[in-house]
């Protein structure tokens, strides 16, 4: 997917397609618009309080929604119809960045530690960037980030869009082991791998953060269409904030 050429634009035309014999996929276009998390976040609600009766789950990712319906309940056509006005009666808030009340989805700030024992791969992404580690750090935490998708791992938040500057490819090959908590670059996009897995993005630094939580409901704390904004912590305030989250699970555990 291509970046947003602005902070505004304009509501992107939505097409259909029949994704399965229980399945609509809702496409507004194919950019990674800043605008269309917070939408998607609002529409995918509006779906599933005003057809509850048709529709099982919507499913938002970067610019589309995925509509699981019953099909012997609605036609295709009706269905597409509902869904047509709906997406119209949703206002267009083209303004994400703002800090308004009415601004679609919560402002989450997650700590990070850039620290060089959190961040293996820092000086791969200096060599890369041609940055100084100084620059990447305040590139990195110096905006909000939408929160375009959720998958790949539970809690996973992909999110966007990174500065041109730190825009750096997948490694080409891969780690079979990231930590949980470990920040990551690549492309266009950032995120926290929430769990322990494989993973090829450049980290750049680690978060206390807890992103997944099997014991809670919801299990994620961001949704699509939330905001997120970094901040930098030093390695000491680091540990004590995993030391504090570890004590928590312990407890909730027990």
């Amino acid at each position: 997917m291509s970046s947003e050429s602005s902070p505004l634009t304009d509501r992107p035309e939505l097409t259909f397609a029949a994704a399965g014999v229980d399945a609509l996929l809702m496409q507004f276009g194919q950019t990674m618009d800043p605008c269309l998390p917070g939408f998607l976040a609002q529409l995918r609600q509006r779906i599933l309080s005003e057809l509850a009766d048709v529709v099982h789950e919507v499913v938002p990712a970067y610019s589309s929604l995925l509509v699981y319906y019953e099909p012997r309940a609605v036609r295709t056509f009706d269905l597409e119809q509902a869904l047509e006005q709906l997406s119209q009666d949703v206002p267009w808030l083209c303004s994400p960045w703002s800090t308004d009340a009415d601004t679609p989805g919560q402002l989450v700030k997650v700590p990070v530690c850039y620290d060089p024992r959190c961040a293996p791969d820092l000086e791969s992404v200096m060599a890369l960037t041609k940055l100084s580690a100084e620059d990447i750090i305040a590139l990195h935490s110096d905006k909000d980030y939408q929160v375009y998708a959720l998958g790949f791992a539970p809690g996973f938040a992909y999110l966007g869009a990174l500065d041109e500057q730190l825009q750096v490819p997948r490694m080409k090959n891969p780690r079979t082991h990231v930590p949980a908590g470990a920040v990551g670059i690549a492309g266009q996009q950032t995120a926290v791998y929430p769990l322990e897995s494989p993973g090829g993005w450049h980290l750049i630094g680690a978060s206390p953060f807890v992103w997944f939580r099997a014991d809670r409901e919801p299990m994620t704390p961001v949704q699509v269409g939330d905001r997120i904004r970094f901040y930098a912590i030093d390695y000491a305030t680091y540990e004590d904030l995993l030391a504090e989250n570890e004590k928590a699970r312990s407890g909730a555990q027990q």
